[in-house]
């Protein structure tokens, strides 16, 4: 029979069960002066909660926190301040055997996949069930599940040099899952792959996440990572989170100015080539202006009602739908004339009703 992973009662919990796989609470990350480097203060004033089968998504441009959060989920730091609650036990009060019990429910992936050479597909996601004392029949059992979950089960005697970056992860992501966690970490998992690749690492995470129902926390760089991925994201900066909620919600109204350069990253694109090559910034022609729109056919009824309620005709130049975080979000490009007193009247609008918008100049 095949080993089970650690109960509840294998490890210590605290407070009452949450619906929330993971929980910061009031944490605050320092690491302490050495040598040369002075002191650094990594994460400060962090709280909010990871909800127990979702898709998490943390991002945040380097050196913003994000490897100290990751690392504080796994145990492998403590917390200066605050507790960290993973699946109803306070894994920052863990040390020793309970620590190490509680980290088999946690799985982690990493970006340079971290396979040993001298090992074979299979003997790789073995490691973690040899380390937990699983018997060699519930290794080989275990393994070859994992291998035909991640698509690879002809590989199960190959070598990491003879196989492809996206080959090598889907081992990492077998490894990862071997103890049956309730909770996988993906450490900027797809940074090294190409696009293609990483698109489909991505579909076979969301995949794990509907089988398995295990939660999944994405530390990311990369907003098109957490829009193809993710329902919920974090955005952190200089060790804050500045920013988090529903990913299409974050999308179509960014608050602060880190979330909103992430999002101009992956929306940039949305200007077509002709309008791009057209659009100068001398008032004249044309206010050209983006805005973001949230569910099917909203951005229909939202031209409609402008042209009508401010009285004007509205071009629209280039659409853009994509689906993000389980819903259809818009990135629209108008065009609106009768010059600045109008286009000002229009952003006013939009405002009023919430609607995020951009002025990208004019075409004539």
């Amino acid at each position: 029979m095949i080993a089970q992973p650690i109960g509840p009662e294998e490890v210590r919990s605290y407070g009452p069960q949450s619906d929330a796989m993971v929980r910061f609470e009031r944490i605050s990350k320092i690491y302490p002066a050495y040598r040369d480097k002075p002191e650094v203060l990594a994460l400060q004033g962090i709280d909010f909660e990871i909800a127990r089968g979702s898709i998490t998504g943390v991002i945040g441009r380097s050196g913003a926190g994000k490897s100290s959060l990751v690392r504080l989920i796994n145990g492998l730091e403590k917390p200066t301040t605050g507790r960290v609650v993973v699946d109803n036990s306070d894994i920052s009060a863990l040390t020793g055997r309970d620590l190490r019990l509680a980290q088999r429910s946690i799985g982690m992936i990493f970006q340079h996949f971290n396979l040993l050479s001298s090992r074979t597909a299979a003997d790789n996601i073995a490691l973690p069930l040899e380390i937990a004392g699983w018997s060699k029949a519930d290794i080989r059992t275990r393994v070859s599940e994992l291998l035909s979950l991640v698509g690879i089960a002809d590989k199960h005697d190959r070598y990491p040099s003879e196989l492809s970056g996206g080959q090598k992860q889907r081992v990492g992501i077998a490894r990862a899952l071997a103890t049956r966690p309730s909770v996988l970490l993906s450490d900027e998992a797809t940074s090294a792959l190409d696009p293609q690749t990483t698109r489909a690492i991505l579909d076979l995470l969301a995949n794990i996440n509907r089988e398995l129902g295990v939660t999944i926390v994405l530390i990311t760089h990369e907003m098109s990572v957490v829009r193809q991925l993710a329902k919920e994201v974090v955005v952190l900066d200089a060790g804050h989170v500045v920013e988090s909620g529903h990913v299409a919600d974050i999308f179509t109204h960014p608050k602060h100015p880190i979330t909103q350069s992430f999002i101009a990253e992956v929306t940039g694109d949305s200007l077509p080539v002709s309008l791009a090559s057209r659009l100068v910034q001398e008032p004249g022609g044309q206010t050209v202006i983006r805005l973001q729109v949230r569910g099917a056919g909203v951005g229909d009824t939202l031209i409609a009602r402008l042209a009508r309620e401010v009285g004007l005709d509205v071009s629209l130049l280039s659409a853009r739908i994509d689906e993000i975080g389980g819903q259809h979000v818009g990135t629209l490009v108008l065009g609106i004339p009768g010059g600045e007193i109008v286009a000002t009247r229009s952003m006013a609008w939009l405002s009023q009703h919430q609607v995020s918008a951009e002025r990208l100049g004019y075409v004539a």
